[in-house]
């Protein structure tokens, strides 16, 4: 595999304003470029990434940087789209105290408003993995993910380096009882914001967990003095990451620079 190098700036909170790794010293982190496969979004197309090593220099600080630059994980693989001849992978960012719901939001704000939220450490729990399971299922079968092992989701969802979290969405507790689980989001807690890892939710299209679970996210951020959500990538050819670009106002990455409005 190929690799260059990056130098992060460690002893202060600016980051390393840069148009290319190839311009950064020789210094720390190196990254790989993946062999070409499959594209899970775009039918016909073939994906490479670009995937930072080792895994155990990038802290919460160093990730932090790194999400800026358009990077996201997978368990404790960090990586940004480096496809050849294609950049439909777009980085999305909401600001946060600037977000204004559209109407369909404000719905699905007031129909899931009475979710309890716990939010808990990472760690299995034999009820999350057969929410995720039958997510899976529902929404991408046949993609491989509705057959996931423990391991896989283990490796995949519970595994960090970073400030991670997992937050628990349930109907209103009865006597003392959990309520039915309805929703999960794994989030990372960054210097300037939250990274959205992964959501999954209870089937069911009269709901909109997942509308609501970025606008909790959104509220959070807020409520942490941090500007920003990462919602991790915008395609504008697949519908399944076009719901993105509704959560306004936000930003996006392109050619080095953060630029607002995704319309």
């Amino acid at each position: 595999m190929k690799f260059c190098r990056i130098t992060l700036n460690h002893g202060s909170n600016r980051l390393l304003q840069v148009t290319h790794l190839k311009d950064l010293p020789p210094q720390t982190l190196q990254f790989y470029a993946t062999a070409p496969y499959p594209c899970s979004y775009l039918p016909e197309r073939q994906a490479r990434s670009q995937v930072a090593t080792p895994s155990h220099l990038i802290h919460n600080e160093a990730y932090s940087q790194l999400v800026a630059l358009g990077f996201r994980r997978s368990g404790m693989f960090t990586y940004r789209p480096y496809c050849e001849g294609c950049q439909a992978c777009v980085p999305l960012r909401v600001i946060a105290d600037e977000f204004k719901p559209d109407r369909s939001l404000r719905r699905a704000a007031e129909q899931h408003q009475h979710l309890e939220a716990r939010v808990l450490k990472l760690g299995f729990v034999a009820e999350h993995y057969d929410l995720y399971l039958r997510y899976q299922k529902s929404r991408h079968a046949g993609g491989g993910m509705d057959h996931d092992s423990v391991d896989q989701y283990s490796q995949f969802l519970l595994q960090s380096r970073v400030n991670s979290r997992l937050v628990e969405f349930r109907e209103p507790s009865i006597d003392g009882k959990n309520g039915l689980l309805r929703m999960i989001s794994i989030l990372d807690i960054l210097d300037d914001g939250i990274s959205a890892v992964y959501t999954f939710y209870e089937p069911d299209k009269k709901a909109s967990y997942g509308n609501y679970g970025v606008i909790w996210q959104i509220e959070q951020a807020r409520l942490l003095g941090l500007p920003y959500v990462y919602l991790g990538y915008w395609i504008a050819q697949s519908p399944k990451m076009n719901y993105k670009k509704r959560f306004r106002p936000n930003e996006i990455r392109l050619n080095g620079d953060w630029a607002s409005p995704a319309q």
